[in-house]
């Protein structure tokens, strides 16, 4: 395998981090574009950008072999207006950054991939989901509204890119820094670990180590066009998840959460109690039609990873 240069943006975050790594362990050469200071290590560093001005970060994109694009303000916060602005500028602005800058260099990167979200379904009950679905026009702003001007920043900008791949993912689960696991290993040890509301809703999750499979995968497989789900194609129900964190965290009992008190117990912890009441069911059909083996297709297994790993 001939090794590649990988410019990330935004991969200073949890999911850039662990590509970076696995990146630069195969030993491929990985530029992370990052608001904060410039940094080197082994096999990667790091460059400052301004996502509102094209200055010298650009350079970084003339000959490289990909752009894996993460960028992103983190989605737990309260759904006021200054952080809904924030949770869609964060994602438009550097896409649409990139985008110009592809334009500028002798020899633009020939892929594009692009992270978004399950999320842009919002609460879609029973329906299961998969690439043919037609998403919602409407629904939470933080994740309908924010998504749909995501992906549209993504569709205007990459225009000109010869390959790209859109990843709507589920919730992320496993490594060092996991804030899913963090977050609910302790409403299990607090005690706090019982269903939320009916407990009906479905959660789309992948754990990290096939998430960083398939973003891999997106990277060196022409054969992947468009757009795809990162999701295990089991998905759990909420009272089902919180059951099995109850049992990692060695408790027998989690005091259930009604709908007003977690949208309380939500403001009070500075995150968005949408996140928690609605729900998704989605399948990752492309990816098992292409004959992807999920390594961890097993909520159970996947959490005691994650558990371990916090």
């Amino acid at each position: 395998m001939t090794a590649k240069r990988i410019v990330i943006p935004g991969g200073s975050g949890f999911l850039g981090r662990n590509l970076r790594d696995r990146l630069v362990d195969r030993g491929d050469s990985v530029i992370v574009l990052t608001r904060g200071a410039p940094q080197s290590s082994h096999g990667w560093e790091s460059v400052h950008w301004d996502p509102a001005t094209l200055g010298e970060w650009i350079s970084v994109l003339d000959g490289a072999d990909a752009v894996v694009h993460l960028s992103g303000k983190r989605v737990d916060c309260r759904p006021t207006q200054k952080n809904l602005a924030e949770l869609t500028s964060s994602r438009v602005g550097p896409v649409q950054a990139v985008g110009r800058a592809w334009n500028q260099v002798a020899n633009p990167p020939p892929v594009w991939v692009q992270l978004s979200s399950l999320a842009r379904f919002g609460d879609a009950g029973e329906t299961i989901i998969d690439e043919e679905t037609v998403p919602p026009v409407d629904g939470p702003p933080q994740m309908v509204k924010v998504c749909t001007e995501w992906e549209a920043a993504f569709a205007s900008a990459s225009r000109q890119v010869r390959r790209t791949v859109l990843l709507r993912a589920g919730i992320g689960l496993g490594g060092s820094g996991d804030p899913a696991t963090r977050r609910l290993l302790w409403l299990a040890r607090a005690g706090l670990g019982g269903r939320i509301a009916s407990g009906n809703q479905w959660v789309s999750w992948v754990s990290l180590e096939d998430f960083m499979a398939v973003l891999v995968r997106a990277i060196e497989s022409d054969r992947m066009v468009g757009l795809y789900h990162v999701t295990s194609p089991d998905p759990i129900r909420n009272r089902d998840m919180m059951a099995t964190y109850r049992r990692l965290a060695g408790r027998r009992f989690g005091l259930p959460a009604p709908s007003w008190v977690t949208k309380v117990g939500a403001w009070l912890l500075g995150s968005d109690p949408a996140l928690a009441l609605t729900g998704r069911r989605a399948v990752p059909a492309r990816l098992l039609k292409e004959g992807y083996q999920f390594a961890v297709p097993d909520f159970e297994n996947a959490a005691a990873l994650a558990v371990a790993a916090t």
